[in-house]
């Protein structure tokens, strides 16, 4: 529509450390990725200051299909599959923005599922573990985890966002375009993507949240934007892949490394401000 402004994005700093299915938190200018899959399942952390990547403390438990949030100085990373010992975690983890400590475990073990909120009030809905996909959801108050309510169908490699009261839980394995929001209770159908992905992440709240790329098909440069009841085309990656980390908000986030023909090492800066960095559609 005539007015309606998306976003775009530009290059940022490469990561050092290329991997994919990875965890996110923070900011565009206080960014973090910790764990993922290099040759092998990673413990690496990398923190963002707007312009450059640097090394952050690693894990404490190499994993990939980690899942996480919060701050650069005050995130968590829960779960994931840890390949050296074939074995679905509940580990969680806490950092303070220089090292990672044990925060307490999920009642079931799981992958790749969607996060939303803090280190002291998050929440992991479906995933994966040996027996299948899961439908339950977990939420955490900063100490331990309890279980909440269910998707309304199992579902794991969707992108999820929002916080532990408000948060959306959009795509996933099929690729299926569904998206459910939750309300500190209980899930609820809600505005479905434009595009059904994959292996996709997504960033921002419930009612401004952001889907990046994935998998349909092949490989997704492709974004859409959240009101809250709709999804919108957003601006393009320029280079698409799938289990990458996505950070931040809808109007100012990236997209850090995860997988194209190969490992990516590429940052992308999404900004929505209404200058020289939007399209007017």
């Amino acid at each position: 529509a005539a007015g309606t402004t998306i976003g775009a994005f530009s290059s940022g700093g490469n990561v050092n450390s290329p991997r994919r299915i990875l965890g996110g938190a923070g900011t565009q200018t206080a960014g973090l990725c910790f764990g993922g899959y290099e040759s092998a399942g990673s413990a690496v952390t990398e923190e963002y200051d707007g312009t450059s990547w640097s090394s952050g403390g690693n894990l404490s438990v190499a994993r990939y299909y980690i899942i996480g949030g919060g701050t650069q100085t005050a995130a968590w990373g829960a779960a994931g599959y840890n390949g050296s010992t074939s074995q679905y975690t509940t580990t969680t983890e806490e950092y303070n923005g220089s090292s990672w400590s044990s925060g307490g475990a999920l009642n079931t073990e799981r992958s790749s599922g969607g996060p939303a909120g803090t280190q002291t009030s998050a929440l992991y809905a479906g995933g994966y573990r040996a027996a299948g996909a899961l439908a339950s959801s977990e939420e955490y108050d900063g100490t331990s985890w309890s279980y909440g309510g269910s998707l309304a169908g199992t579902r794991r490699l969707g992108a999820g966002g929002g916080t532990q009261t408000a948060a959306y839980y959009a795509g996933g394995e099929g690729p299926v375009t569904t998206n459910e929001e939750y309300d500190g209770s209980s899930w609820s159908s809600a505005g479905a993507l434009g595009t059904g992905r994959n292996q996709c992440s997504g960033s921002g709240t419930q009612t401004a949240g952001h889907v990046s790329a994935g998998t349909n098909s092949g490989n997704l440069a492709t974004t859409e934007e959240y009101d809250g009841t709709s999804w919108s085309a957003g601006g393009s990656l320029t280079n698409a892949r799938y289990g990458h980390a996505a950070i931040g908000t809808q109007s100012a986030g990236l997209v850090a490394t995860g997988y194209g023909s190969s490992n990516l090492s590429s940052t992308e800066e999404y900004n929505k401000t209404g200058g020289l960095n939007s399209v007017e559609v």
